[in-house]
């Protein structure tokens, strides 16, 4: 009987939530650990329809580096980083798109559609959601030591909702793939970070939530920060007690911000049903940024 007072007790403590939240979209960018364990990869699915179940919109952006730079090494092709971002040549696009079209979107939206949602894969290039232009050697932060090319690496130049919006109001959960195109119609790597930044902004959504392999962040001690403003996030990130991999993630929620999100989160991925602990209790997980 205890158990099920307590079952109880955790849904009336979400009640509120569940009344702030209905009809808002949630982006959530769906990475780590919990895009590689077969049992978070099903919790993760639940979760998601779960949130359309009770009225939210939920669209996931995901990523999928460390899966193209396995099938690449299969493949015998190098990988080549600058400054955290993937060398995209022609024979290496190839492969990029396989990957997170062919293989992991389906994947994702096969796992979802199985739990009794109704997901629907696209990528940037599908109904003109993102358009980019080639992104320059000296638009890179940390910059290169000298000029390279990228190869077919985009900087996002504008978002069209139109699609997600369609597909939301249908009652279809969209899964995005990294892929843009130009106005010529070429293909182009994106940075899913970035991109579910500036989806977020775009749609003017409730909440980024970033799924991650860490906590959340943390200050120079190693405590774990609950909550930071936009501002101080800045000042952490030039202050240099915030880099490596938590760059790009960090930089996708100030995006978010900057274009009209109410609300970012950076949280750990590994734990079960990270993402309802964060939405549906009082003291939440992992690390919220603010305007």
């Amino acid at each position: 009987m205890e158990e099920k007072i307590t079952r109880a007790q955790a849904l009336l403590e979400a009640l509120p939530y569940l009344r702030r939240f209905a009809g808002k979209t949630l982006v959530i960018k769906y990475g780590g650990a919990a895009m590689v364990k077969a049992e978070l990869k099903r919790e993760f699915a639940r979760d998601v329809v779960l949130l359309k179940y009770v009225g939210i919109n939920p669209v996931i952006v995901h990523g999928g580096g460390p899966q193209i730079g396995e099938y690449l090494k299969r493949l015998g092709i190098k990988s080549q980083f600058i400054s955290g971002l993937r060398v995209t040549d022609a024979e290496t696009l190839e492969v990029v798109e396989m990957v997170l079209r062919g293989t992991i979107n389906s994947e994702i939206v096969g796992l979802v559609n199985s739990t009794g949602g109704k997901a629907v894969g696209i990528c940037g290039k599908d109904g003109g959601l993102v358009r980019v232009r080639k992104l320059r050697a000296d638009e890179i932060e940390p910059a290169p030591e000298k000029n390279v090319d990228l190869g077919f690496v985009g900087e996002i130049e504008d978002i069209d909702t139109g699609l997600i919006r369609t597909l939301e109001n249908s009652g279809y959960i969209p899964v995005v793939a990294p892929i843009g195109s130009d106005q010529e119609g070429q293909s182009y790597n994106l940075n899913g970070d970035h991109l579910a930044g500036h989806l977020a902004g775009a749609l003017r959504a409730e909440k980024l939530i970033v799924l991650t392999d860490v906590e959340g962040i943390k200050n120079r001690e190693g405590k774990l920060v609950a909550s930071l403003k936009a501002r101080q996030l800045k000042k952490a990130i030039a202050d240099g007690w915030i880099s490596a991999g938590m760059i790009p993630k960090t930089q996708a929620c100030l995006q978010a911000l900057e274009g009209g999100a109410g609300k970012t989160h950076i949280i750990d991925g590994r734990i079960p049903h990270a993402l309802l602990l964060e939405l549906f209790t009082d003291l939440g997980i992992g690390t919220e940024i603010l305007r």
